[in-house]
């Protein structure tokens, strides 16, 4: 028997598909018999987009990264799945006239007329190699392309199986998709390191009965759509196996997509999320069916990491796991620190992290995060239920800046019950933080399945129908499109467009003045010296050296109240009443140093160490991939780092 497994356009070209590395390797331990065969078609897909119109990284980068809440990959996937090159392209260029550039929308509609034969000259490539079985991804804009790929494959080949599997196919979306497309045998709905082999083998034994008891998967008994239940029970770290990620660097090596990035390999610690169990943040759609959090032990976890490092020759690393497993910070990662590769790693964590667990980060390699800071009011956070606080996350940005690690974020509003007053004095002190990393942008939050937020519409959502981009792509009534969609169009909620423009222009300026803008602090014991280049404030430097304000400024390490504060300064001679220290923390506001918000105050000067000479930062470079770079401030010459 033989297996072929695809992952298709627009799954990203930087890093292998992890789930596709997962079963090729449950399938080699569970049915040994079977041979499995790995296609990159998404590399396929990139050269030959270059191949046909000139198309580069940026190009497939624009459907793969940065059009998902447009469905821009998925439409132009249509033609190929509907069998017709001009699939409502009308309706598609009058939608997305405004939020679509005319040299985007031409290479939509290009590829939009010609992916049809890319789709059919893979079809008879896959069926040429006779597979029994043909199994494709699907998570984020895959749905479209692996679904016309599946169909034509069925036309080419009606006896082969095929199978779709991934996040699309959660809950009432795999059921939909099965229902839906008859081209898709069979669906696998959570997670497959299971299912997948006991669903191979009972295609290979013919035992049609087995398909029954196997949780999660959608088949048919003749002729309808059966959906059994999804397990009751998750994986255990110990059935999640070390990816095999052979095909793709074998495929990458013949591709012209190497000279587009640097690989980066995918890993996996843990699955679902620890806060999200006691408190799923509202507007998040992640985890899907698998919110239960469940870590690898340690010692399985760094053996991957290292082994896969040292057989692929890669250094570049991006986790998966929704959020760090804090125990790892005394095993896995204090181990990476002593490791004999020089890793440089993208985790996601919780912004409540402090400057010593931080500095620890930075030890074991990692260079990137992405802390969930979302927002800077703690009134906003609260509605989310980040279980975090504007300052903490401020706290959190000022010491990522101290120690050379890149932030990634973005700042979202439209919340039920949030007010201008959560805004108004956030953006007045967003100058201030001109010197730390920046959010990429505002957005109004989407409505995602799976989030609280869908799940009970009584927080505020009580109307929703399906995003119009799954209108323009298939063809199927309101009804069946609402089982299929992750993302919902509802009334608006929250602030203004004007008062979301007004936090748009901020950040603008935040992104523009960033690369000059500095404030850092050299602590001498009895006096600490502040350096500032931000535009917004009319002072280069200036020395703390009364020992009431020194003392205060070091407890602003931390959010502080101002009963906190004057509880401190009583402790010294000539201590300060309330009164006093408030005029200090407003002297201090009005000079940048301070940020202010819901009764707390927390300073904002990196250390100097890291900072005076040059600013580390993680960027991707025009040939993508995680790269050190060098951001030079305004006053003194960066030094070069080999």
């Amino acid at each position: 028997m033989k297996i072929t497994l695809v992952t298709m356009p627009w799954a990203t070209l930087a890093t292998p598909s992890l789930a596709l590395g997962i079963l090729s390797r449950r399938i080699q331990e569970a049915l040994p018999d079977i041979e499995t065969n790995t296609l990159y078609a998404n590399i396929d897909f990139a050269d030959w987009m270059e191949q046909q119109g000139g198309y580069g990284a940026d190009d497939y980068d624009y459907f793969s990264l940065q059009s998902y809440f447009l469905g821009c990959g998925d439409w132009v996937f249509s033609s190929a799945l509907h069998d017709d090159p001009s699939w409502r392209v009308a309706e598609f260029t009058d939608a997305l006239k405004e939020r679509v550039d005319e040299t985007r929308m031409d290479t939509c509609l290009r590829l939009h007329r010609t992916v049809p034969a890319f789709v059919d000259a893979l079809a008879r490539q896959i069926v040429a190699d006779g597979p029994d079985v043909v199994g494709a991804t699907s998570t984020f804009q895959q749905n479209v392309a692996s679904l016309a790929l599946l169909r034509r494959i069925k036309e080419l080949a009606p006896g082969t199986a095929t199978m779709m599997g991934g996040a699309n196919c959660d809950g009432t979306q795999g059921e939909a998709l099965h229902r839906n497309f008859p081209c898709v045998d069979y669906v696998i709905r959570g997670e497959a390191e299971r299912a997948f082999p006991q669903t191979v083998a009972a295609i290979r034994d013919g035992r049609t009965a087995e398909m029954s008891r196997i949780p999660g998967l959608c088949w048919r008994r003749d002729g309808v759509s059966v959906s059994n239940p999804q397990a009751g029970q998750l994986l255990t770290p110990a059935e999640i196996p070390m990816p095999d990620f052979d095909a793709y660097f074998d495929r990458l090596r013949s591709s012209r997509v190497q000279s587009w990035y640097e690989p980066v390999l995918v890993v996996e610690g843990a699955r679902g999320c620890w806060w999200g169990e006691k408190h799923h943040c509202t507007f998040c759609g992640l985890n899907g069916s698998a919110m239960t959090f469940r870590s690898k032990s340690p010692h399985a976890y760094l053996n991957e990491i290292l082994t896969l490092a040292e057989r692929h020759h890669v250094l570049d690393f991006y986790a998966v796991d929704n959020i760090l497993d804090m125990s790892f910070l005394d095993s896995v990662l204090s181990k990476l620190a002593e490791a004999p590769f020089d890793l440089r790693i993208q985790y996601e964590i919780k912004s409540n992290m402090n400057m010593s667990q931080i500095v620890r980060l930075r030890e074991a390699g990692v260079v990137s995060v992405q802390p969930g800071i979302e927002s800077l009011s703690s009134r906003v956070l609260k509605i989310m239920d980040k279980g975090v606080s504007g300052t903490l996350n401020v706290r959190f940005l000022r010491d990522a800046e101290s120690n050379g690690l890149s932030v990634a974020w973005n700042y979202l509003y439209g919340f039920p019950g949030e007010t201008p007053e959560d805004y108004v004095p956030i953006i007045e002190q967003l100058p201030a933080l001109h010197h730390l990393h920046h959010p990429t942008g505002a957005n109004r939050i989407a409505l995602e399945r799976f989030s609280p937020y869908f799940d009970r519409p009584e927080l505020g959502f009580p109307d929703r129908r399906p995003q119009q981009q799954y209108a323009l792509t298939f063809d199927l009534p309101e009804s069946e499109l609402a089982d299929l969609a992750y993302l919902f169009t509802t009334s608006e909620q929250g602030i203004d467009d004007k008062l979301s423009d007004r936090l748009d222009t901020a950040i603008a300026e935040w992104t523009d003045n960033h690369p000059r803008s500095r404030l850092t602090r050299v602590d001498s014991g009895d006096r600490i010296r502040l350096t500032n280049s931000r535009p917004g404030f009319d002072w280069q430097s200036m020395t703390l050296s009364h020992p009431v304000e020194v003392e205060l400024f070091r407890a602003l390490d931390d959010p502080r109240s101002v009963r906190e504060l004057v509880r401190r300064a009583s402790g010294i001679e000539d201590g300060w009443d309330e009164d006093r220290v408030e005029e200090l923390l407003a002297d201090w506001r009005r000079q940048g140093l301070v940020f202010v918000d819901a009764d707390r105050a927390v300073q904002l000067a990196t250390t100097d160490e890291n900072q005076l000479l040059c600013r580390i930062r993680r960027v991707s470079s025009g040939r993508g991939g995680a790269e050190l770079a060098l951001e030079q401030a305004e006053e003194p010459t960066c030094v070069t780092i080999s």
